[in-house]
């Protein structure tokens, strides 16, 4: 079988997984190591300062939504992805999905800006400069930070179930999570790197690896496409003339 390396945090790696083909499941052993947990920050006491009391919200995370208190009726939140869109939705949002990254969303804003105060909900690290964009532009905005995204190491089991492979499919969905993957290394394994977007891609090409890619949207859907697509391969060439 072949390595598959998930390094998200568990909830969302599973989920991920499951959603594979179960033709894919079958031929892969998923080695489950996050390198990153999201922890609530502590709200400001005053909750006009939370900026769920007035205006309308901006996510650019599924974790905003996921650490954000519930809307008032009526409330507007502008997403990154249908991933976002779909929590914050569920959440009681009226949510607008505006592209799939940050430059979408901002452009979107700027041809039709919101008639009320916007506010991004976001991590301690984040990518984008939405709300310095947003108020070049005119757009009243501004920004609460409401969680943090803390690194983390291996621990030993994952680790020797690495090492204990040949080769490892790595699908990396974050910055962060990337240079984190790359600050860790080592690997003994052929490493197989599939990364959500270019700004993933960037910090993993000075790792030795047998290959890189580089997903042609950032969605998740394209992610599994070329998860698949490597496990079939790598299933092909273990198996050899026999998997012909």
């Amino acid at each position: 079988m072949v390595g598959l390396l998930m390094t998200r945090p568990r909830v969302v790696a599973e989920r991920f997984v499951e959603d594979l083909p179960a033709s894919t499941r079958a031929t892969l052993q998923v080695i489950y190591a996050p390198l990153i947990r999201t922890t609530p920050l502590n709200p400001p006491s005053d909750p006009s300062e939370r900026g769920l009391f007035s205006g309308d919200a901006i996510f650019s995370s599924a974790n905003g939504v996921r650490y954000s208190t519930a809307p008032v009726a009526g409330q507007n939140a502008y997403c990154v992805g249908q991933r976002t869109t779909q929590a914050a939705a569920a959440k009681g949002w009226r949510a607008i999905c505006c592209g799939l990254d940050a430059d979408v969303l901002v452009q979107t804003l700027t041809e039709v800006p919101p008639t009320g105060p916007l506010t991004h909900l976001r991590g301690v690290h984040s990518r984008g400069d939405i709300v310095e964009r947003l108020r070049l532009v005119g757009i009243n905005c501004r920004e609460h930070v409401i969680y943090d995204q803390i690194l983390l190491p291996y621990d030993s089991e994952a680790r020797i179930a690495m090492d204990a492979q040949a080769s490892l499919i790595v699908p990396l969905f974050s910055p962060r999570t990337a240079q984190q993957f790359v600050k860790l290394a080592p690997y003994c394994a052929e490493l197989h790197l599939i990364a959500f977007s270019k700004a993933v891609a960037d910090p993993l090409k000075g790792l030795k690896c047998k290959d890189l890619q580089i997903c042609k949207s950032p969605t998740a859907t394209a992610m599994r496409t070329l998860v698949r697509d490597a496990a079939a391969s790598l299933a092909r060439v273990e198996g050899g003339p026999s998997a012909q």
